[in-house]
């Protein structure tokens, strides 16, 4: 049985437009997708939201994980609050397992977000879910969480997301999604 760690954002200080935080709405993708992936046969581990992001790190490394997946929102920055909409998906530029999940999770997210031109993949050596973990991993920034429009796309698609980043570990584990 394929075995995954499960890494929802910590970030509890980074607040939505509207209300709540990142780390809860992300924990609450996190929850959604429970269902899925024991429905799927996956087995899963999940951060504690009350760690470090390096005790998170060092847990993942602990295990043996086919996959670390970390599951966040995006801001536009103090510069330009508000301003960017779209989908990042994260992944270490050595990493061919890693980039190949970060390219699934994208072309899954096409058919899910409102404008499919802004779901991209994006190499990067300064996440350290991407750099630090030993499985293969990839850091999905799902929406934007400071513009209004992709907040509330968030809150509106909990649900969908989770069924959608549950179907791209499916596929990127070679096996069948299930739907509970």
């Amino acid at each position: 049985m394929p075995k995954i760690f499960l890494s929802p954002s910590l970030q509890e200080s980074n607040p939505y437009v509207g209300g709540g935080n990142e780390e809860y709405y992300m924990n609450l993708v996190a929850d959604a997708m429970e269902p899925y992936l024991r429905a799927s046969g996956i087995d899963f581990v999940r951060n504690n939201p009350e760690d470090s992001l390096t005790k998170t790190i060092n847990d993942s490394n602990a295990g043996n994980y086919d996959l670390h997946l970390a599951i966040h929102s995006n801001a536009s920055g103090a510069s330009n609050p508000g301003a960017n909409t779209g989908v990042q998906v994260y992944y270490y530029p050595t990493s061919n397992n890693g980039r190949r999940l970060a390219n699934v999770i994208a072309d899954n997210y096409k058919g899910l977000y409102y404008d499919p031109n802004k779901v991209a993949t994006i190499p990067t050596t300064n996440l350290a879910e991407v750099r630090r973990t030993k499985a293969p991993a990839a850091l999905v920034e799902v929406a934007f969480h400071d513009n209004p429009t992709d907040a509330q796309w968030i809150r509106n698609n909990i649900s969908g997301i989770a069924e959608n980043l549950s179907r791209s570990v499916a596929d990127y584990l070679g096996v069948p999604f299930v739907t509970p």
